[in-house]
């Protein structure tokens, strides 16, 4: 007899279908049963305000942790990004994947590079963040943007490029990789110009949090698909996140990575990998959206070792980067 097929609960836009059929053939073989998609609508997902309105934190996951909690899908997976920083009592993170490309890109019209925009380019984005980097970056490099908040999945975003309504729309890579639409991408921006959002481009496998000998069981299967580095790498960028009382509308960036694996990696010694590295860095950004002030800090610090470890990392920036007037930055603070 085979066994009973797992239930994912999942979003229903393409992307969310995308990355959830991919977590779905991991667990498929980590627990050698099937694994069937569940299709759930968010509130996210239906609303027409823009996300800074309607308070971006939980819109495209409260509906999917309703079902989990009610029993109707057995796990369930989120775009890390989108996740609340507050823990929840009865689910558990059990998986946090390999990130993705954690970049930010730009899809302009005739193949420009953001730098190659015309003057008083129109460039669309959701996020109050990319606004503030984007409009900081062209106060510094004198160049004249307009940014235009949007709303929608990918297809609509890169339709308003096509239709020439907008010159240019800034886009998570994680998310065109995962559709199959990466080679549309006409600049790839660095984490220097534009800091990702906190957790971007990575996921997170939700269960319940093991009442049963079913759910300990799921738990421990899908624990296989974590990775460490990612997982200690998130948890510092949403701690820093968590610390400055920003929902995930707020224009916060935050990425954590290892420092430039410099010289030896560069040269191409094969000797060199990720097991060397000892150091940590976080980064931190908040801005007003218009890009005239921005608080933008860094640190460095060995590997965390433990979840506490990670905590401790993105709250210490936090802190640093609330003396230097970050609190101010954000509009409404998060309830």
């Amino acid at each position: 007899m085979t066994e009973k097929a797992l239930r994912l609960g999942t979003r229903r836009s393409k992307l969310a279908m995308a990355q959830s059929g991919q977590v779905a053939d991991a667990v498929s073989q980590v627990t050698g049963r099937p694994v069937e998609l569940v299709e759930i609508t968010t509130y996210g997902d239906t609303s027409r305000e823009h996300l800074a309105q309607i308070g971006g934190t939980g819109v495209f996951v409260a509906a999917l942790r309703d079902a989990l909690l009610r029993g109707e899908v057995d796990f369930a997976v989120h775009s890390l990004k989108d996740l609340p920083t507050a823990r929840h009592e009865g689910l558990v993170v059990a998986a946090v994947p390999e990130r993705e490309d954690p970049r930010d890109v730009v899809v302009a019209r005739d193949a420009r590079k953001l730098t190659d925009l015309p003057r008083g380019a129109r460039i669309g984005t959701g996020a109050p963040r990319r606004m503030a980097q984007l409009n900081a970056y062209a106060r510094t490099h004198g160049l004249e943007i307009e940014t235009v908040p949007i709303r929608g999945n990918v297809d609509t975003r890169i339709g308003y490029v096509r239709s020439g309504e907008l010159d240019a729309v800034v886009l998570a890579a994680a998310g065109l990789n995962r559709v199959g639409r990466i080679d549309e991408v006409t600049d790839f921006l660095s984490v220097d110009t534009v800091l990702p959002a906190p957790g971007q481009g990575a996921l997170a496998v939700e269960c319940r949090a093991g009442h049963t000998a079913q759910d300990a069981a799921l738990i421990a299967a899908l624990a296989e698909l974590d990775d460490p580095f990612t997982r200690v790498a998130v948890t510092a960028e949403r701690s820093l996140l968590a610390a400055l009382e920003a929902g995930c509308s707020a224009p916060v960036g935050a990425l954590a990575d290892l420092p430039p694996l410099s010289a030896p990696l560069e040269r191409g010694d094969p000797q060199a990998d990720r097991q060397i590295v000892k150091e940590m860095r976080l980064r931190g950004v908040v801005g007003t959206t218009d890009g005239s002030t921005l608080v933008q800090l860094s640190t460095t610090g060995p590997v965390p070792e433990t979840h506490e470890a990670a905590l401790a990392l993105g709250r210490e920036l936090a802190t640093e980067m609330l003396a230097q007037g970050a609190a101010g930055l954000m509009g409404e603070r998060a309830h």
